[in-house]
């Protein structure tokens, strides 16, 4: 039941005193709810300018009213209302917020979050190591990210000052001389209870890695490979084994079992998925200036097998993960050429750019009259039209194939130029 009386609390939300009591609920919100200090209201009008004498007991005349909040707070507490102005506000709306406090609060609780962090530091084997403190400082630094609230963020940094002891504590290096490895989700699951723990990308994994890297004076990576090789420091196997890329027709020179083992799918025309952990020992050396066809969708590598066609090719999948990278780069260091397709919308646009600026790649089948050909033999043929969605992406190699596509308004899969690049990659020269 509200402590005001009906006539009374219907004066009081009357609209002269609307911008009165805005104007009280942000002063006292923001300095500790107490009923001290004034605020000024310009270009009053004649209604607030009534209501506002009523309210005051003092006849108002001009555009501008000065209000002392414990004038006010007396004044109420003496009228009808019986309530101080704490307690008015608070039964004409919600109740208020002492921002003060929370300000206070949360600077209290971010700073609990570092002294929690230096705590476990210096209960922790990391304890006089000099790279601790310069971590301790560039984690401080990068701050906590959106979203994170303090307690997850305690919890995340004890986890990593306990990892970095098992990796970079005084006996880390025994085990490293021994030999011993630890995978990731092994070492994951020993912190956080999960093997995920550390999955490339999480604040966790992060904290961990820039850790190693001051702990080795090295930088902190920019992309995957590099984050594995910083694994590797510390004895920690990245899980190697559950990406792959797709390839066709790769017949690598060398004797080992590995480059056999390519050359002999590759006779009999059968595709090969390649794990990071096979790059790392693969020796990819084919001659010099052999042409590498590369694809988006794992259809063409398949219909080059059942044609047993003769050229090799790697299919990037969709995406382009980490792995298919490495895997052409290490094509790239032999000096391979690329010749690249992909689909005709644009995210396939966007990874035909990828590739085509790292690797210098000459377009396979992608131009401007490409596309209309193919748009319409599409069309005669009554192949079901799909929209075209997303914003245009220009294509480095040619200029006209985005106002083309814009034009059209029709995306096109790899699959419909299928007969085409069957046809190219069963040539021999």
């Amino acid at each position: 039941m509200s402590g005001l009386p009906a006539a009374t609390r219907d004066w009081l939300t009357g609209p002269g005193l609307t911008r009165l009591w805005a104007a009280v609920r942000k002063r006292m919100e923001g300095n500790g709810v107490r009923a001290t200090g004034s605020l000024r209201l310009t270009a009053v009008d004649a209604r607030e300018r009534n209501d506002l004498s009523l309210l005051l007991g003092r006849h108002l005349t001009g555009a501008a009213v000065t209000v002392r909040l414990d004038t006010l707070d007396a004044r109420l507490r003496a009228s009808a209302a019986g309530l101080g102005l704490r307690e008015v506000l608070e039964e004409l709306g919600p109740p208020l917020t002492d921002r003060r406090a929370v300000r206070a609060g949360a600077a209290a609780r971010r700073e609990h979050v570092w002294s929690s962090l230096a705590s476990a530091l210096d209960a922790s084997p990391l304890a006089g190591q000099d790279w601790a403190p310069r971590w301790y400082d560039l984690v401080r630094r990068t701050g906590v990210p959106r979203g994170v609230t303090p307690e997850a963020a305690v919890r995340t940094l004890r986890q990593a000052v306990r990892v970095l002891s098992v990796l970079l504590g005084p006996e880390h290096g025994e085990h490293r001389e021994g030999g011993g490895t630890r995978g990731r989700g092994e070492l994951a699951a020993m912190a956080t209870g999960s093997a995920h723990g550390l999955d490339d990308g999480t604040w966790l994994a992060r904290l961990v890695q820039r850790g190693v890297a001051l702990a080795h004076g090295t930088a902190f990576p920019d992309d995957a490979a590099g984050r594995r090789a910083l694994w590797r420091l510390v004895s920690v196997t990245p899980d190697e084994v559950s990406s792959t890329v797709l390839t066709y027709g790769l017949r690598p020179d060398g004797g080992g079992w590995r480059e056999r083992a390519l050359r002999e799918r590759a006779e009999h025309h059968a595709e090969a998925h390649l794990t990071p952990r096979d790059l790392h020992t693969l020796r990819l050396r084919l001659p010099t200036g052999t042409l590498i066809h590369i694809c988006e969708n794992p259809r063409v590598v398949e219909a080059a097998a059942d044609a047993a066609c003769a050229r090799p090719l790697v299919c990037t999948a969709g995406s382009a993960a980490t792995v298919v990278f490495t895997l052409l780069d290490a094509l790239a260091a032999t000096g391979c050429r690329f010749a690249y397709h992909g689909d005709f919308d644009w995210p396939g646009i966007a990874l035909a750019n990828r590739v085509v600026r790292r690797y210098g790649a000459t377009s396979w089948r992608m131009g401007a009259m490409d596309y209309e050909r193919l748009a319409a033999r599409s069309q005669a043929e009554g192949v079901p039209q799909l929209a075209l969605d997303g914003g245009p992406v220009g294509a480095d190699w040619d200029p006209d194939l985005a106002p083309a596509m814009t034009a059209l308004g029709v995306a096109l899969h790899e699959e419909a130029t299928l007969d085409l690049l069957v046809a190219d990659l069963s040539c021999r020269t």
